[in-house]
């Protein structure tokens, strides 16, 4: 199907009965009754938590849509969203909650779409990842707010430029050949974050996340990472260079998603600025350092985006309609990307599953990990992949998969324990070193001095 059929077709079956929705902002205590509304609408398939709290007490929320909420279901994918991490940006928060209003009212209303997509993913919903700084702007108002007035946490600092830098770390360990992914954290790391950015990295690390969006505003276009630039820079200037990840054209794919989605983004003239097909390298539009999607890549399993989403980061309420219907059809087909590539069961010979399996696939050198019950999730591209599971203890397999342009493969993987030599066979095998190493030191000098 061509791509710009797809936005249209998908809009059309979501138009059927769609939800009359109020189009105002909402302040933190009219946020959570807004949640809990659609909580009470929908109690099957819904389910409201806190990862913790701001600077000033206020709740982190998060709503949950799934069958079972509350429950992972092996081979089920976990899905985010994050908004208004900088508290004047607020579109995104508006969006969510209409998103979420959106969903309940359609499952209800039986929309086929809608409903298997709540069956087939678990999907979680932050509108405010910044209430502190959200209510400093909403007390100016969208008329007369500032551009850096509420951007910040309670205690001044920008979240996302407050998580621990592992681009550096990653780059010394490209260099040395070390681990590709899931960089460990610095030991001091949580003396250098605020309790919002702490709560974060404790849900996304309790989560097993396939894939997300993190929603601004200033600007209209899907941003993807790296954000941070390995040369950051230059004789005193900053650089903007493209620095992709290993994963490169898939992230390009996943915004572009979006973008094509989305009314206007993918024109690419927006804001004032030109962005082709409406996405764009984080790092080659400006480096960013100790950013939150390219912390998800590095830090888990997790393939974040940013979304930057209007030219006003504070737009007015007549306006919010019209900001919907733009990104409505967006919203549900981003969601939908997360059903791509390849996932599976890694288990033992008792069919026990494995925690912290590594997949790996020839080629991308970036790895994912099997989460507690030993499922794992890795998105592809179509194409032909050789891929290799792993897990201390046992013997890698490896096997051949096609992936396909719609449902992902299912390919499981059966790991057999390593066999433990005997202490008799270990010891005739440090024999055999050892005669080796004899052999090698009674070479004659002049001999020796020839090989060197």
């Amino acid at each position: 199907m061509a791509r710009w059929l797809r936005p249209l077709v998908g809009a059309l079956l979501l138009l059927e009965g769609a939800a009359a929705l109020s189009f105002l902002h909402h302040r933190y205590e009219e946020l959570v009754q807004a949640l809990f509304r659609v909580q009470s609408q929908c109690p099957y398939v819904t389910r409201i938590y806190s990862i913790g709290r701001s600077v000033e007490g206020r709740h982190l929320y998060v709503l949950e849509f799934s069958d079972f909420p509350g429950i992972h279901e092996p081979l089920e994918p976990e899905f985010k969203y994050v908004g208004n991490m900088h508290g004047n940006e607020v579109l995104g928060r508006e969006l969510l909650l209409q998103l979420s209003e959106f969903l309940c009212e359609e499952y209800r209303r039986g929309n086929e779409r809608i409903t298997r997509l709540i069956h087939d993913t678990r999907i979680h919903i932050m509108p405010s990842m910044n209430p502190d700084g959200y209510e400093v702007a909403a007390k100016q108002g969208p008329d007369s707010n500032g551009y850096l007035t509420g951007r910040n946490n309670a205690n001044g600092v920008d979240l996302n430029r407050n998580f621990p830098d592992l681009n550096t770390l990653m780059y010394y360990s490209r260099e040395i050949s070390g681990p590709n992914h899931h960089i460990p954290l610095p030991d001091n790391w949580k003396s250098q974050v605020e309790p919002e950015t702490l709560a974060v990295i404790q849900w996304i690390s309790s989560y097993n996340f396939v894939l997300s969006a993190n929603l601004h505003g200033g600007a209209v276009v899907a941003n993807y990472p790296y954000d941070k630039s390995q040369d950051q820079r230059f004789r005193s200037h900053r650089r903007t260079v493209n620095t992709p990840t290993p994963d490169d054209k898939l992230f390009q794919k996943l915004a572009k998603t979006y973008s094509y989605a989305h009314s206007w983004m993918h024109q690419g003239w927006n804001c004032g600025d030109y962005f082709a097909e409406g996405i764009t390298n984080g790092a080659s539009w400006y480096s960013l350092s100790k950013g939150m999607q390219d912390f998800n890549y590095l830090y888990t399993n997790c393939f974040e985006i940013t979304l930057e989403l209007s030219c006003n980061k504070f737009p007015p309420e007549e306006d919010l309609e019209r900001q919907w219907m733009a990104n409505r059809e967006a919203l549900v087909a981003f969601i939908e990307e997360v059903h791509q590539g390849i996932k599976g069961m890694v288990s033992d010979e008792n069919n026990n599953g494995i925690a912290e399996a590594v997949i790996s696939v020839q080629g991308i050198s970036h790895d994912i990990t099997s989460g507690d019950m030993g499922d794992y999730f890795r998105l592809l591209l179509p194409g032909t992949y050789i891929v290799t599971a792993s897990a201390e203890g046992y013997q890698p397999l490896t096997v051949t998969t096609t992936v396909g342009p719609a449902a992902p493969s299912l390919v499981n993987f059966q790991l057999k324990q390593e066999v433990v030599r005997k202490p008799a066979e270990r010891k005739a095998s440090g024999t055999r070193m050892n005669n080796k190493a004899l052999q090698k030191k009674v070479v004659p000098r002049a001999t020796r001095r020839g090989t060197q």
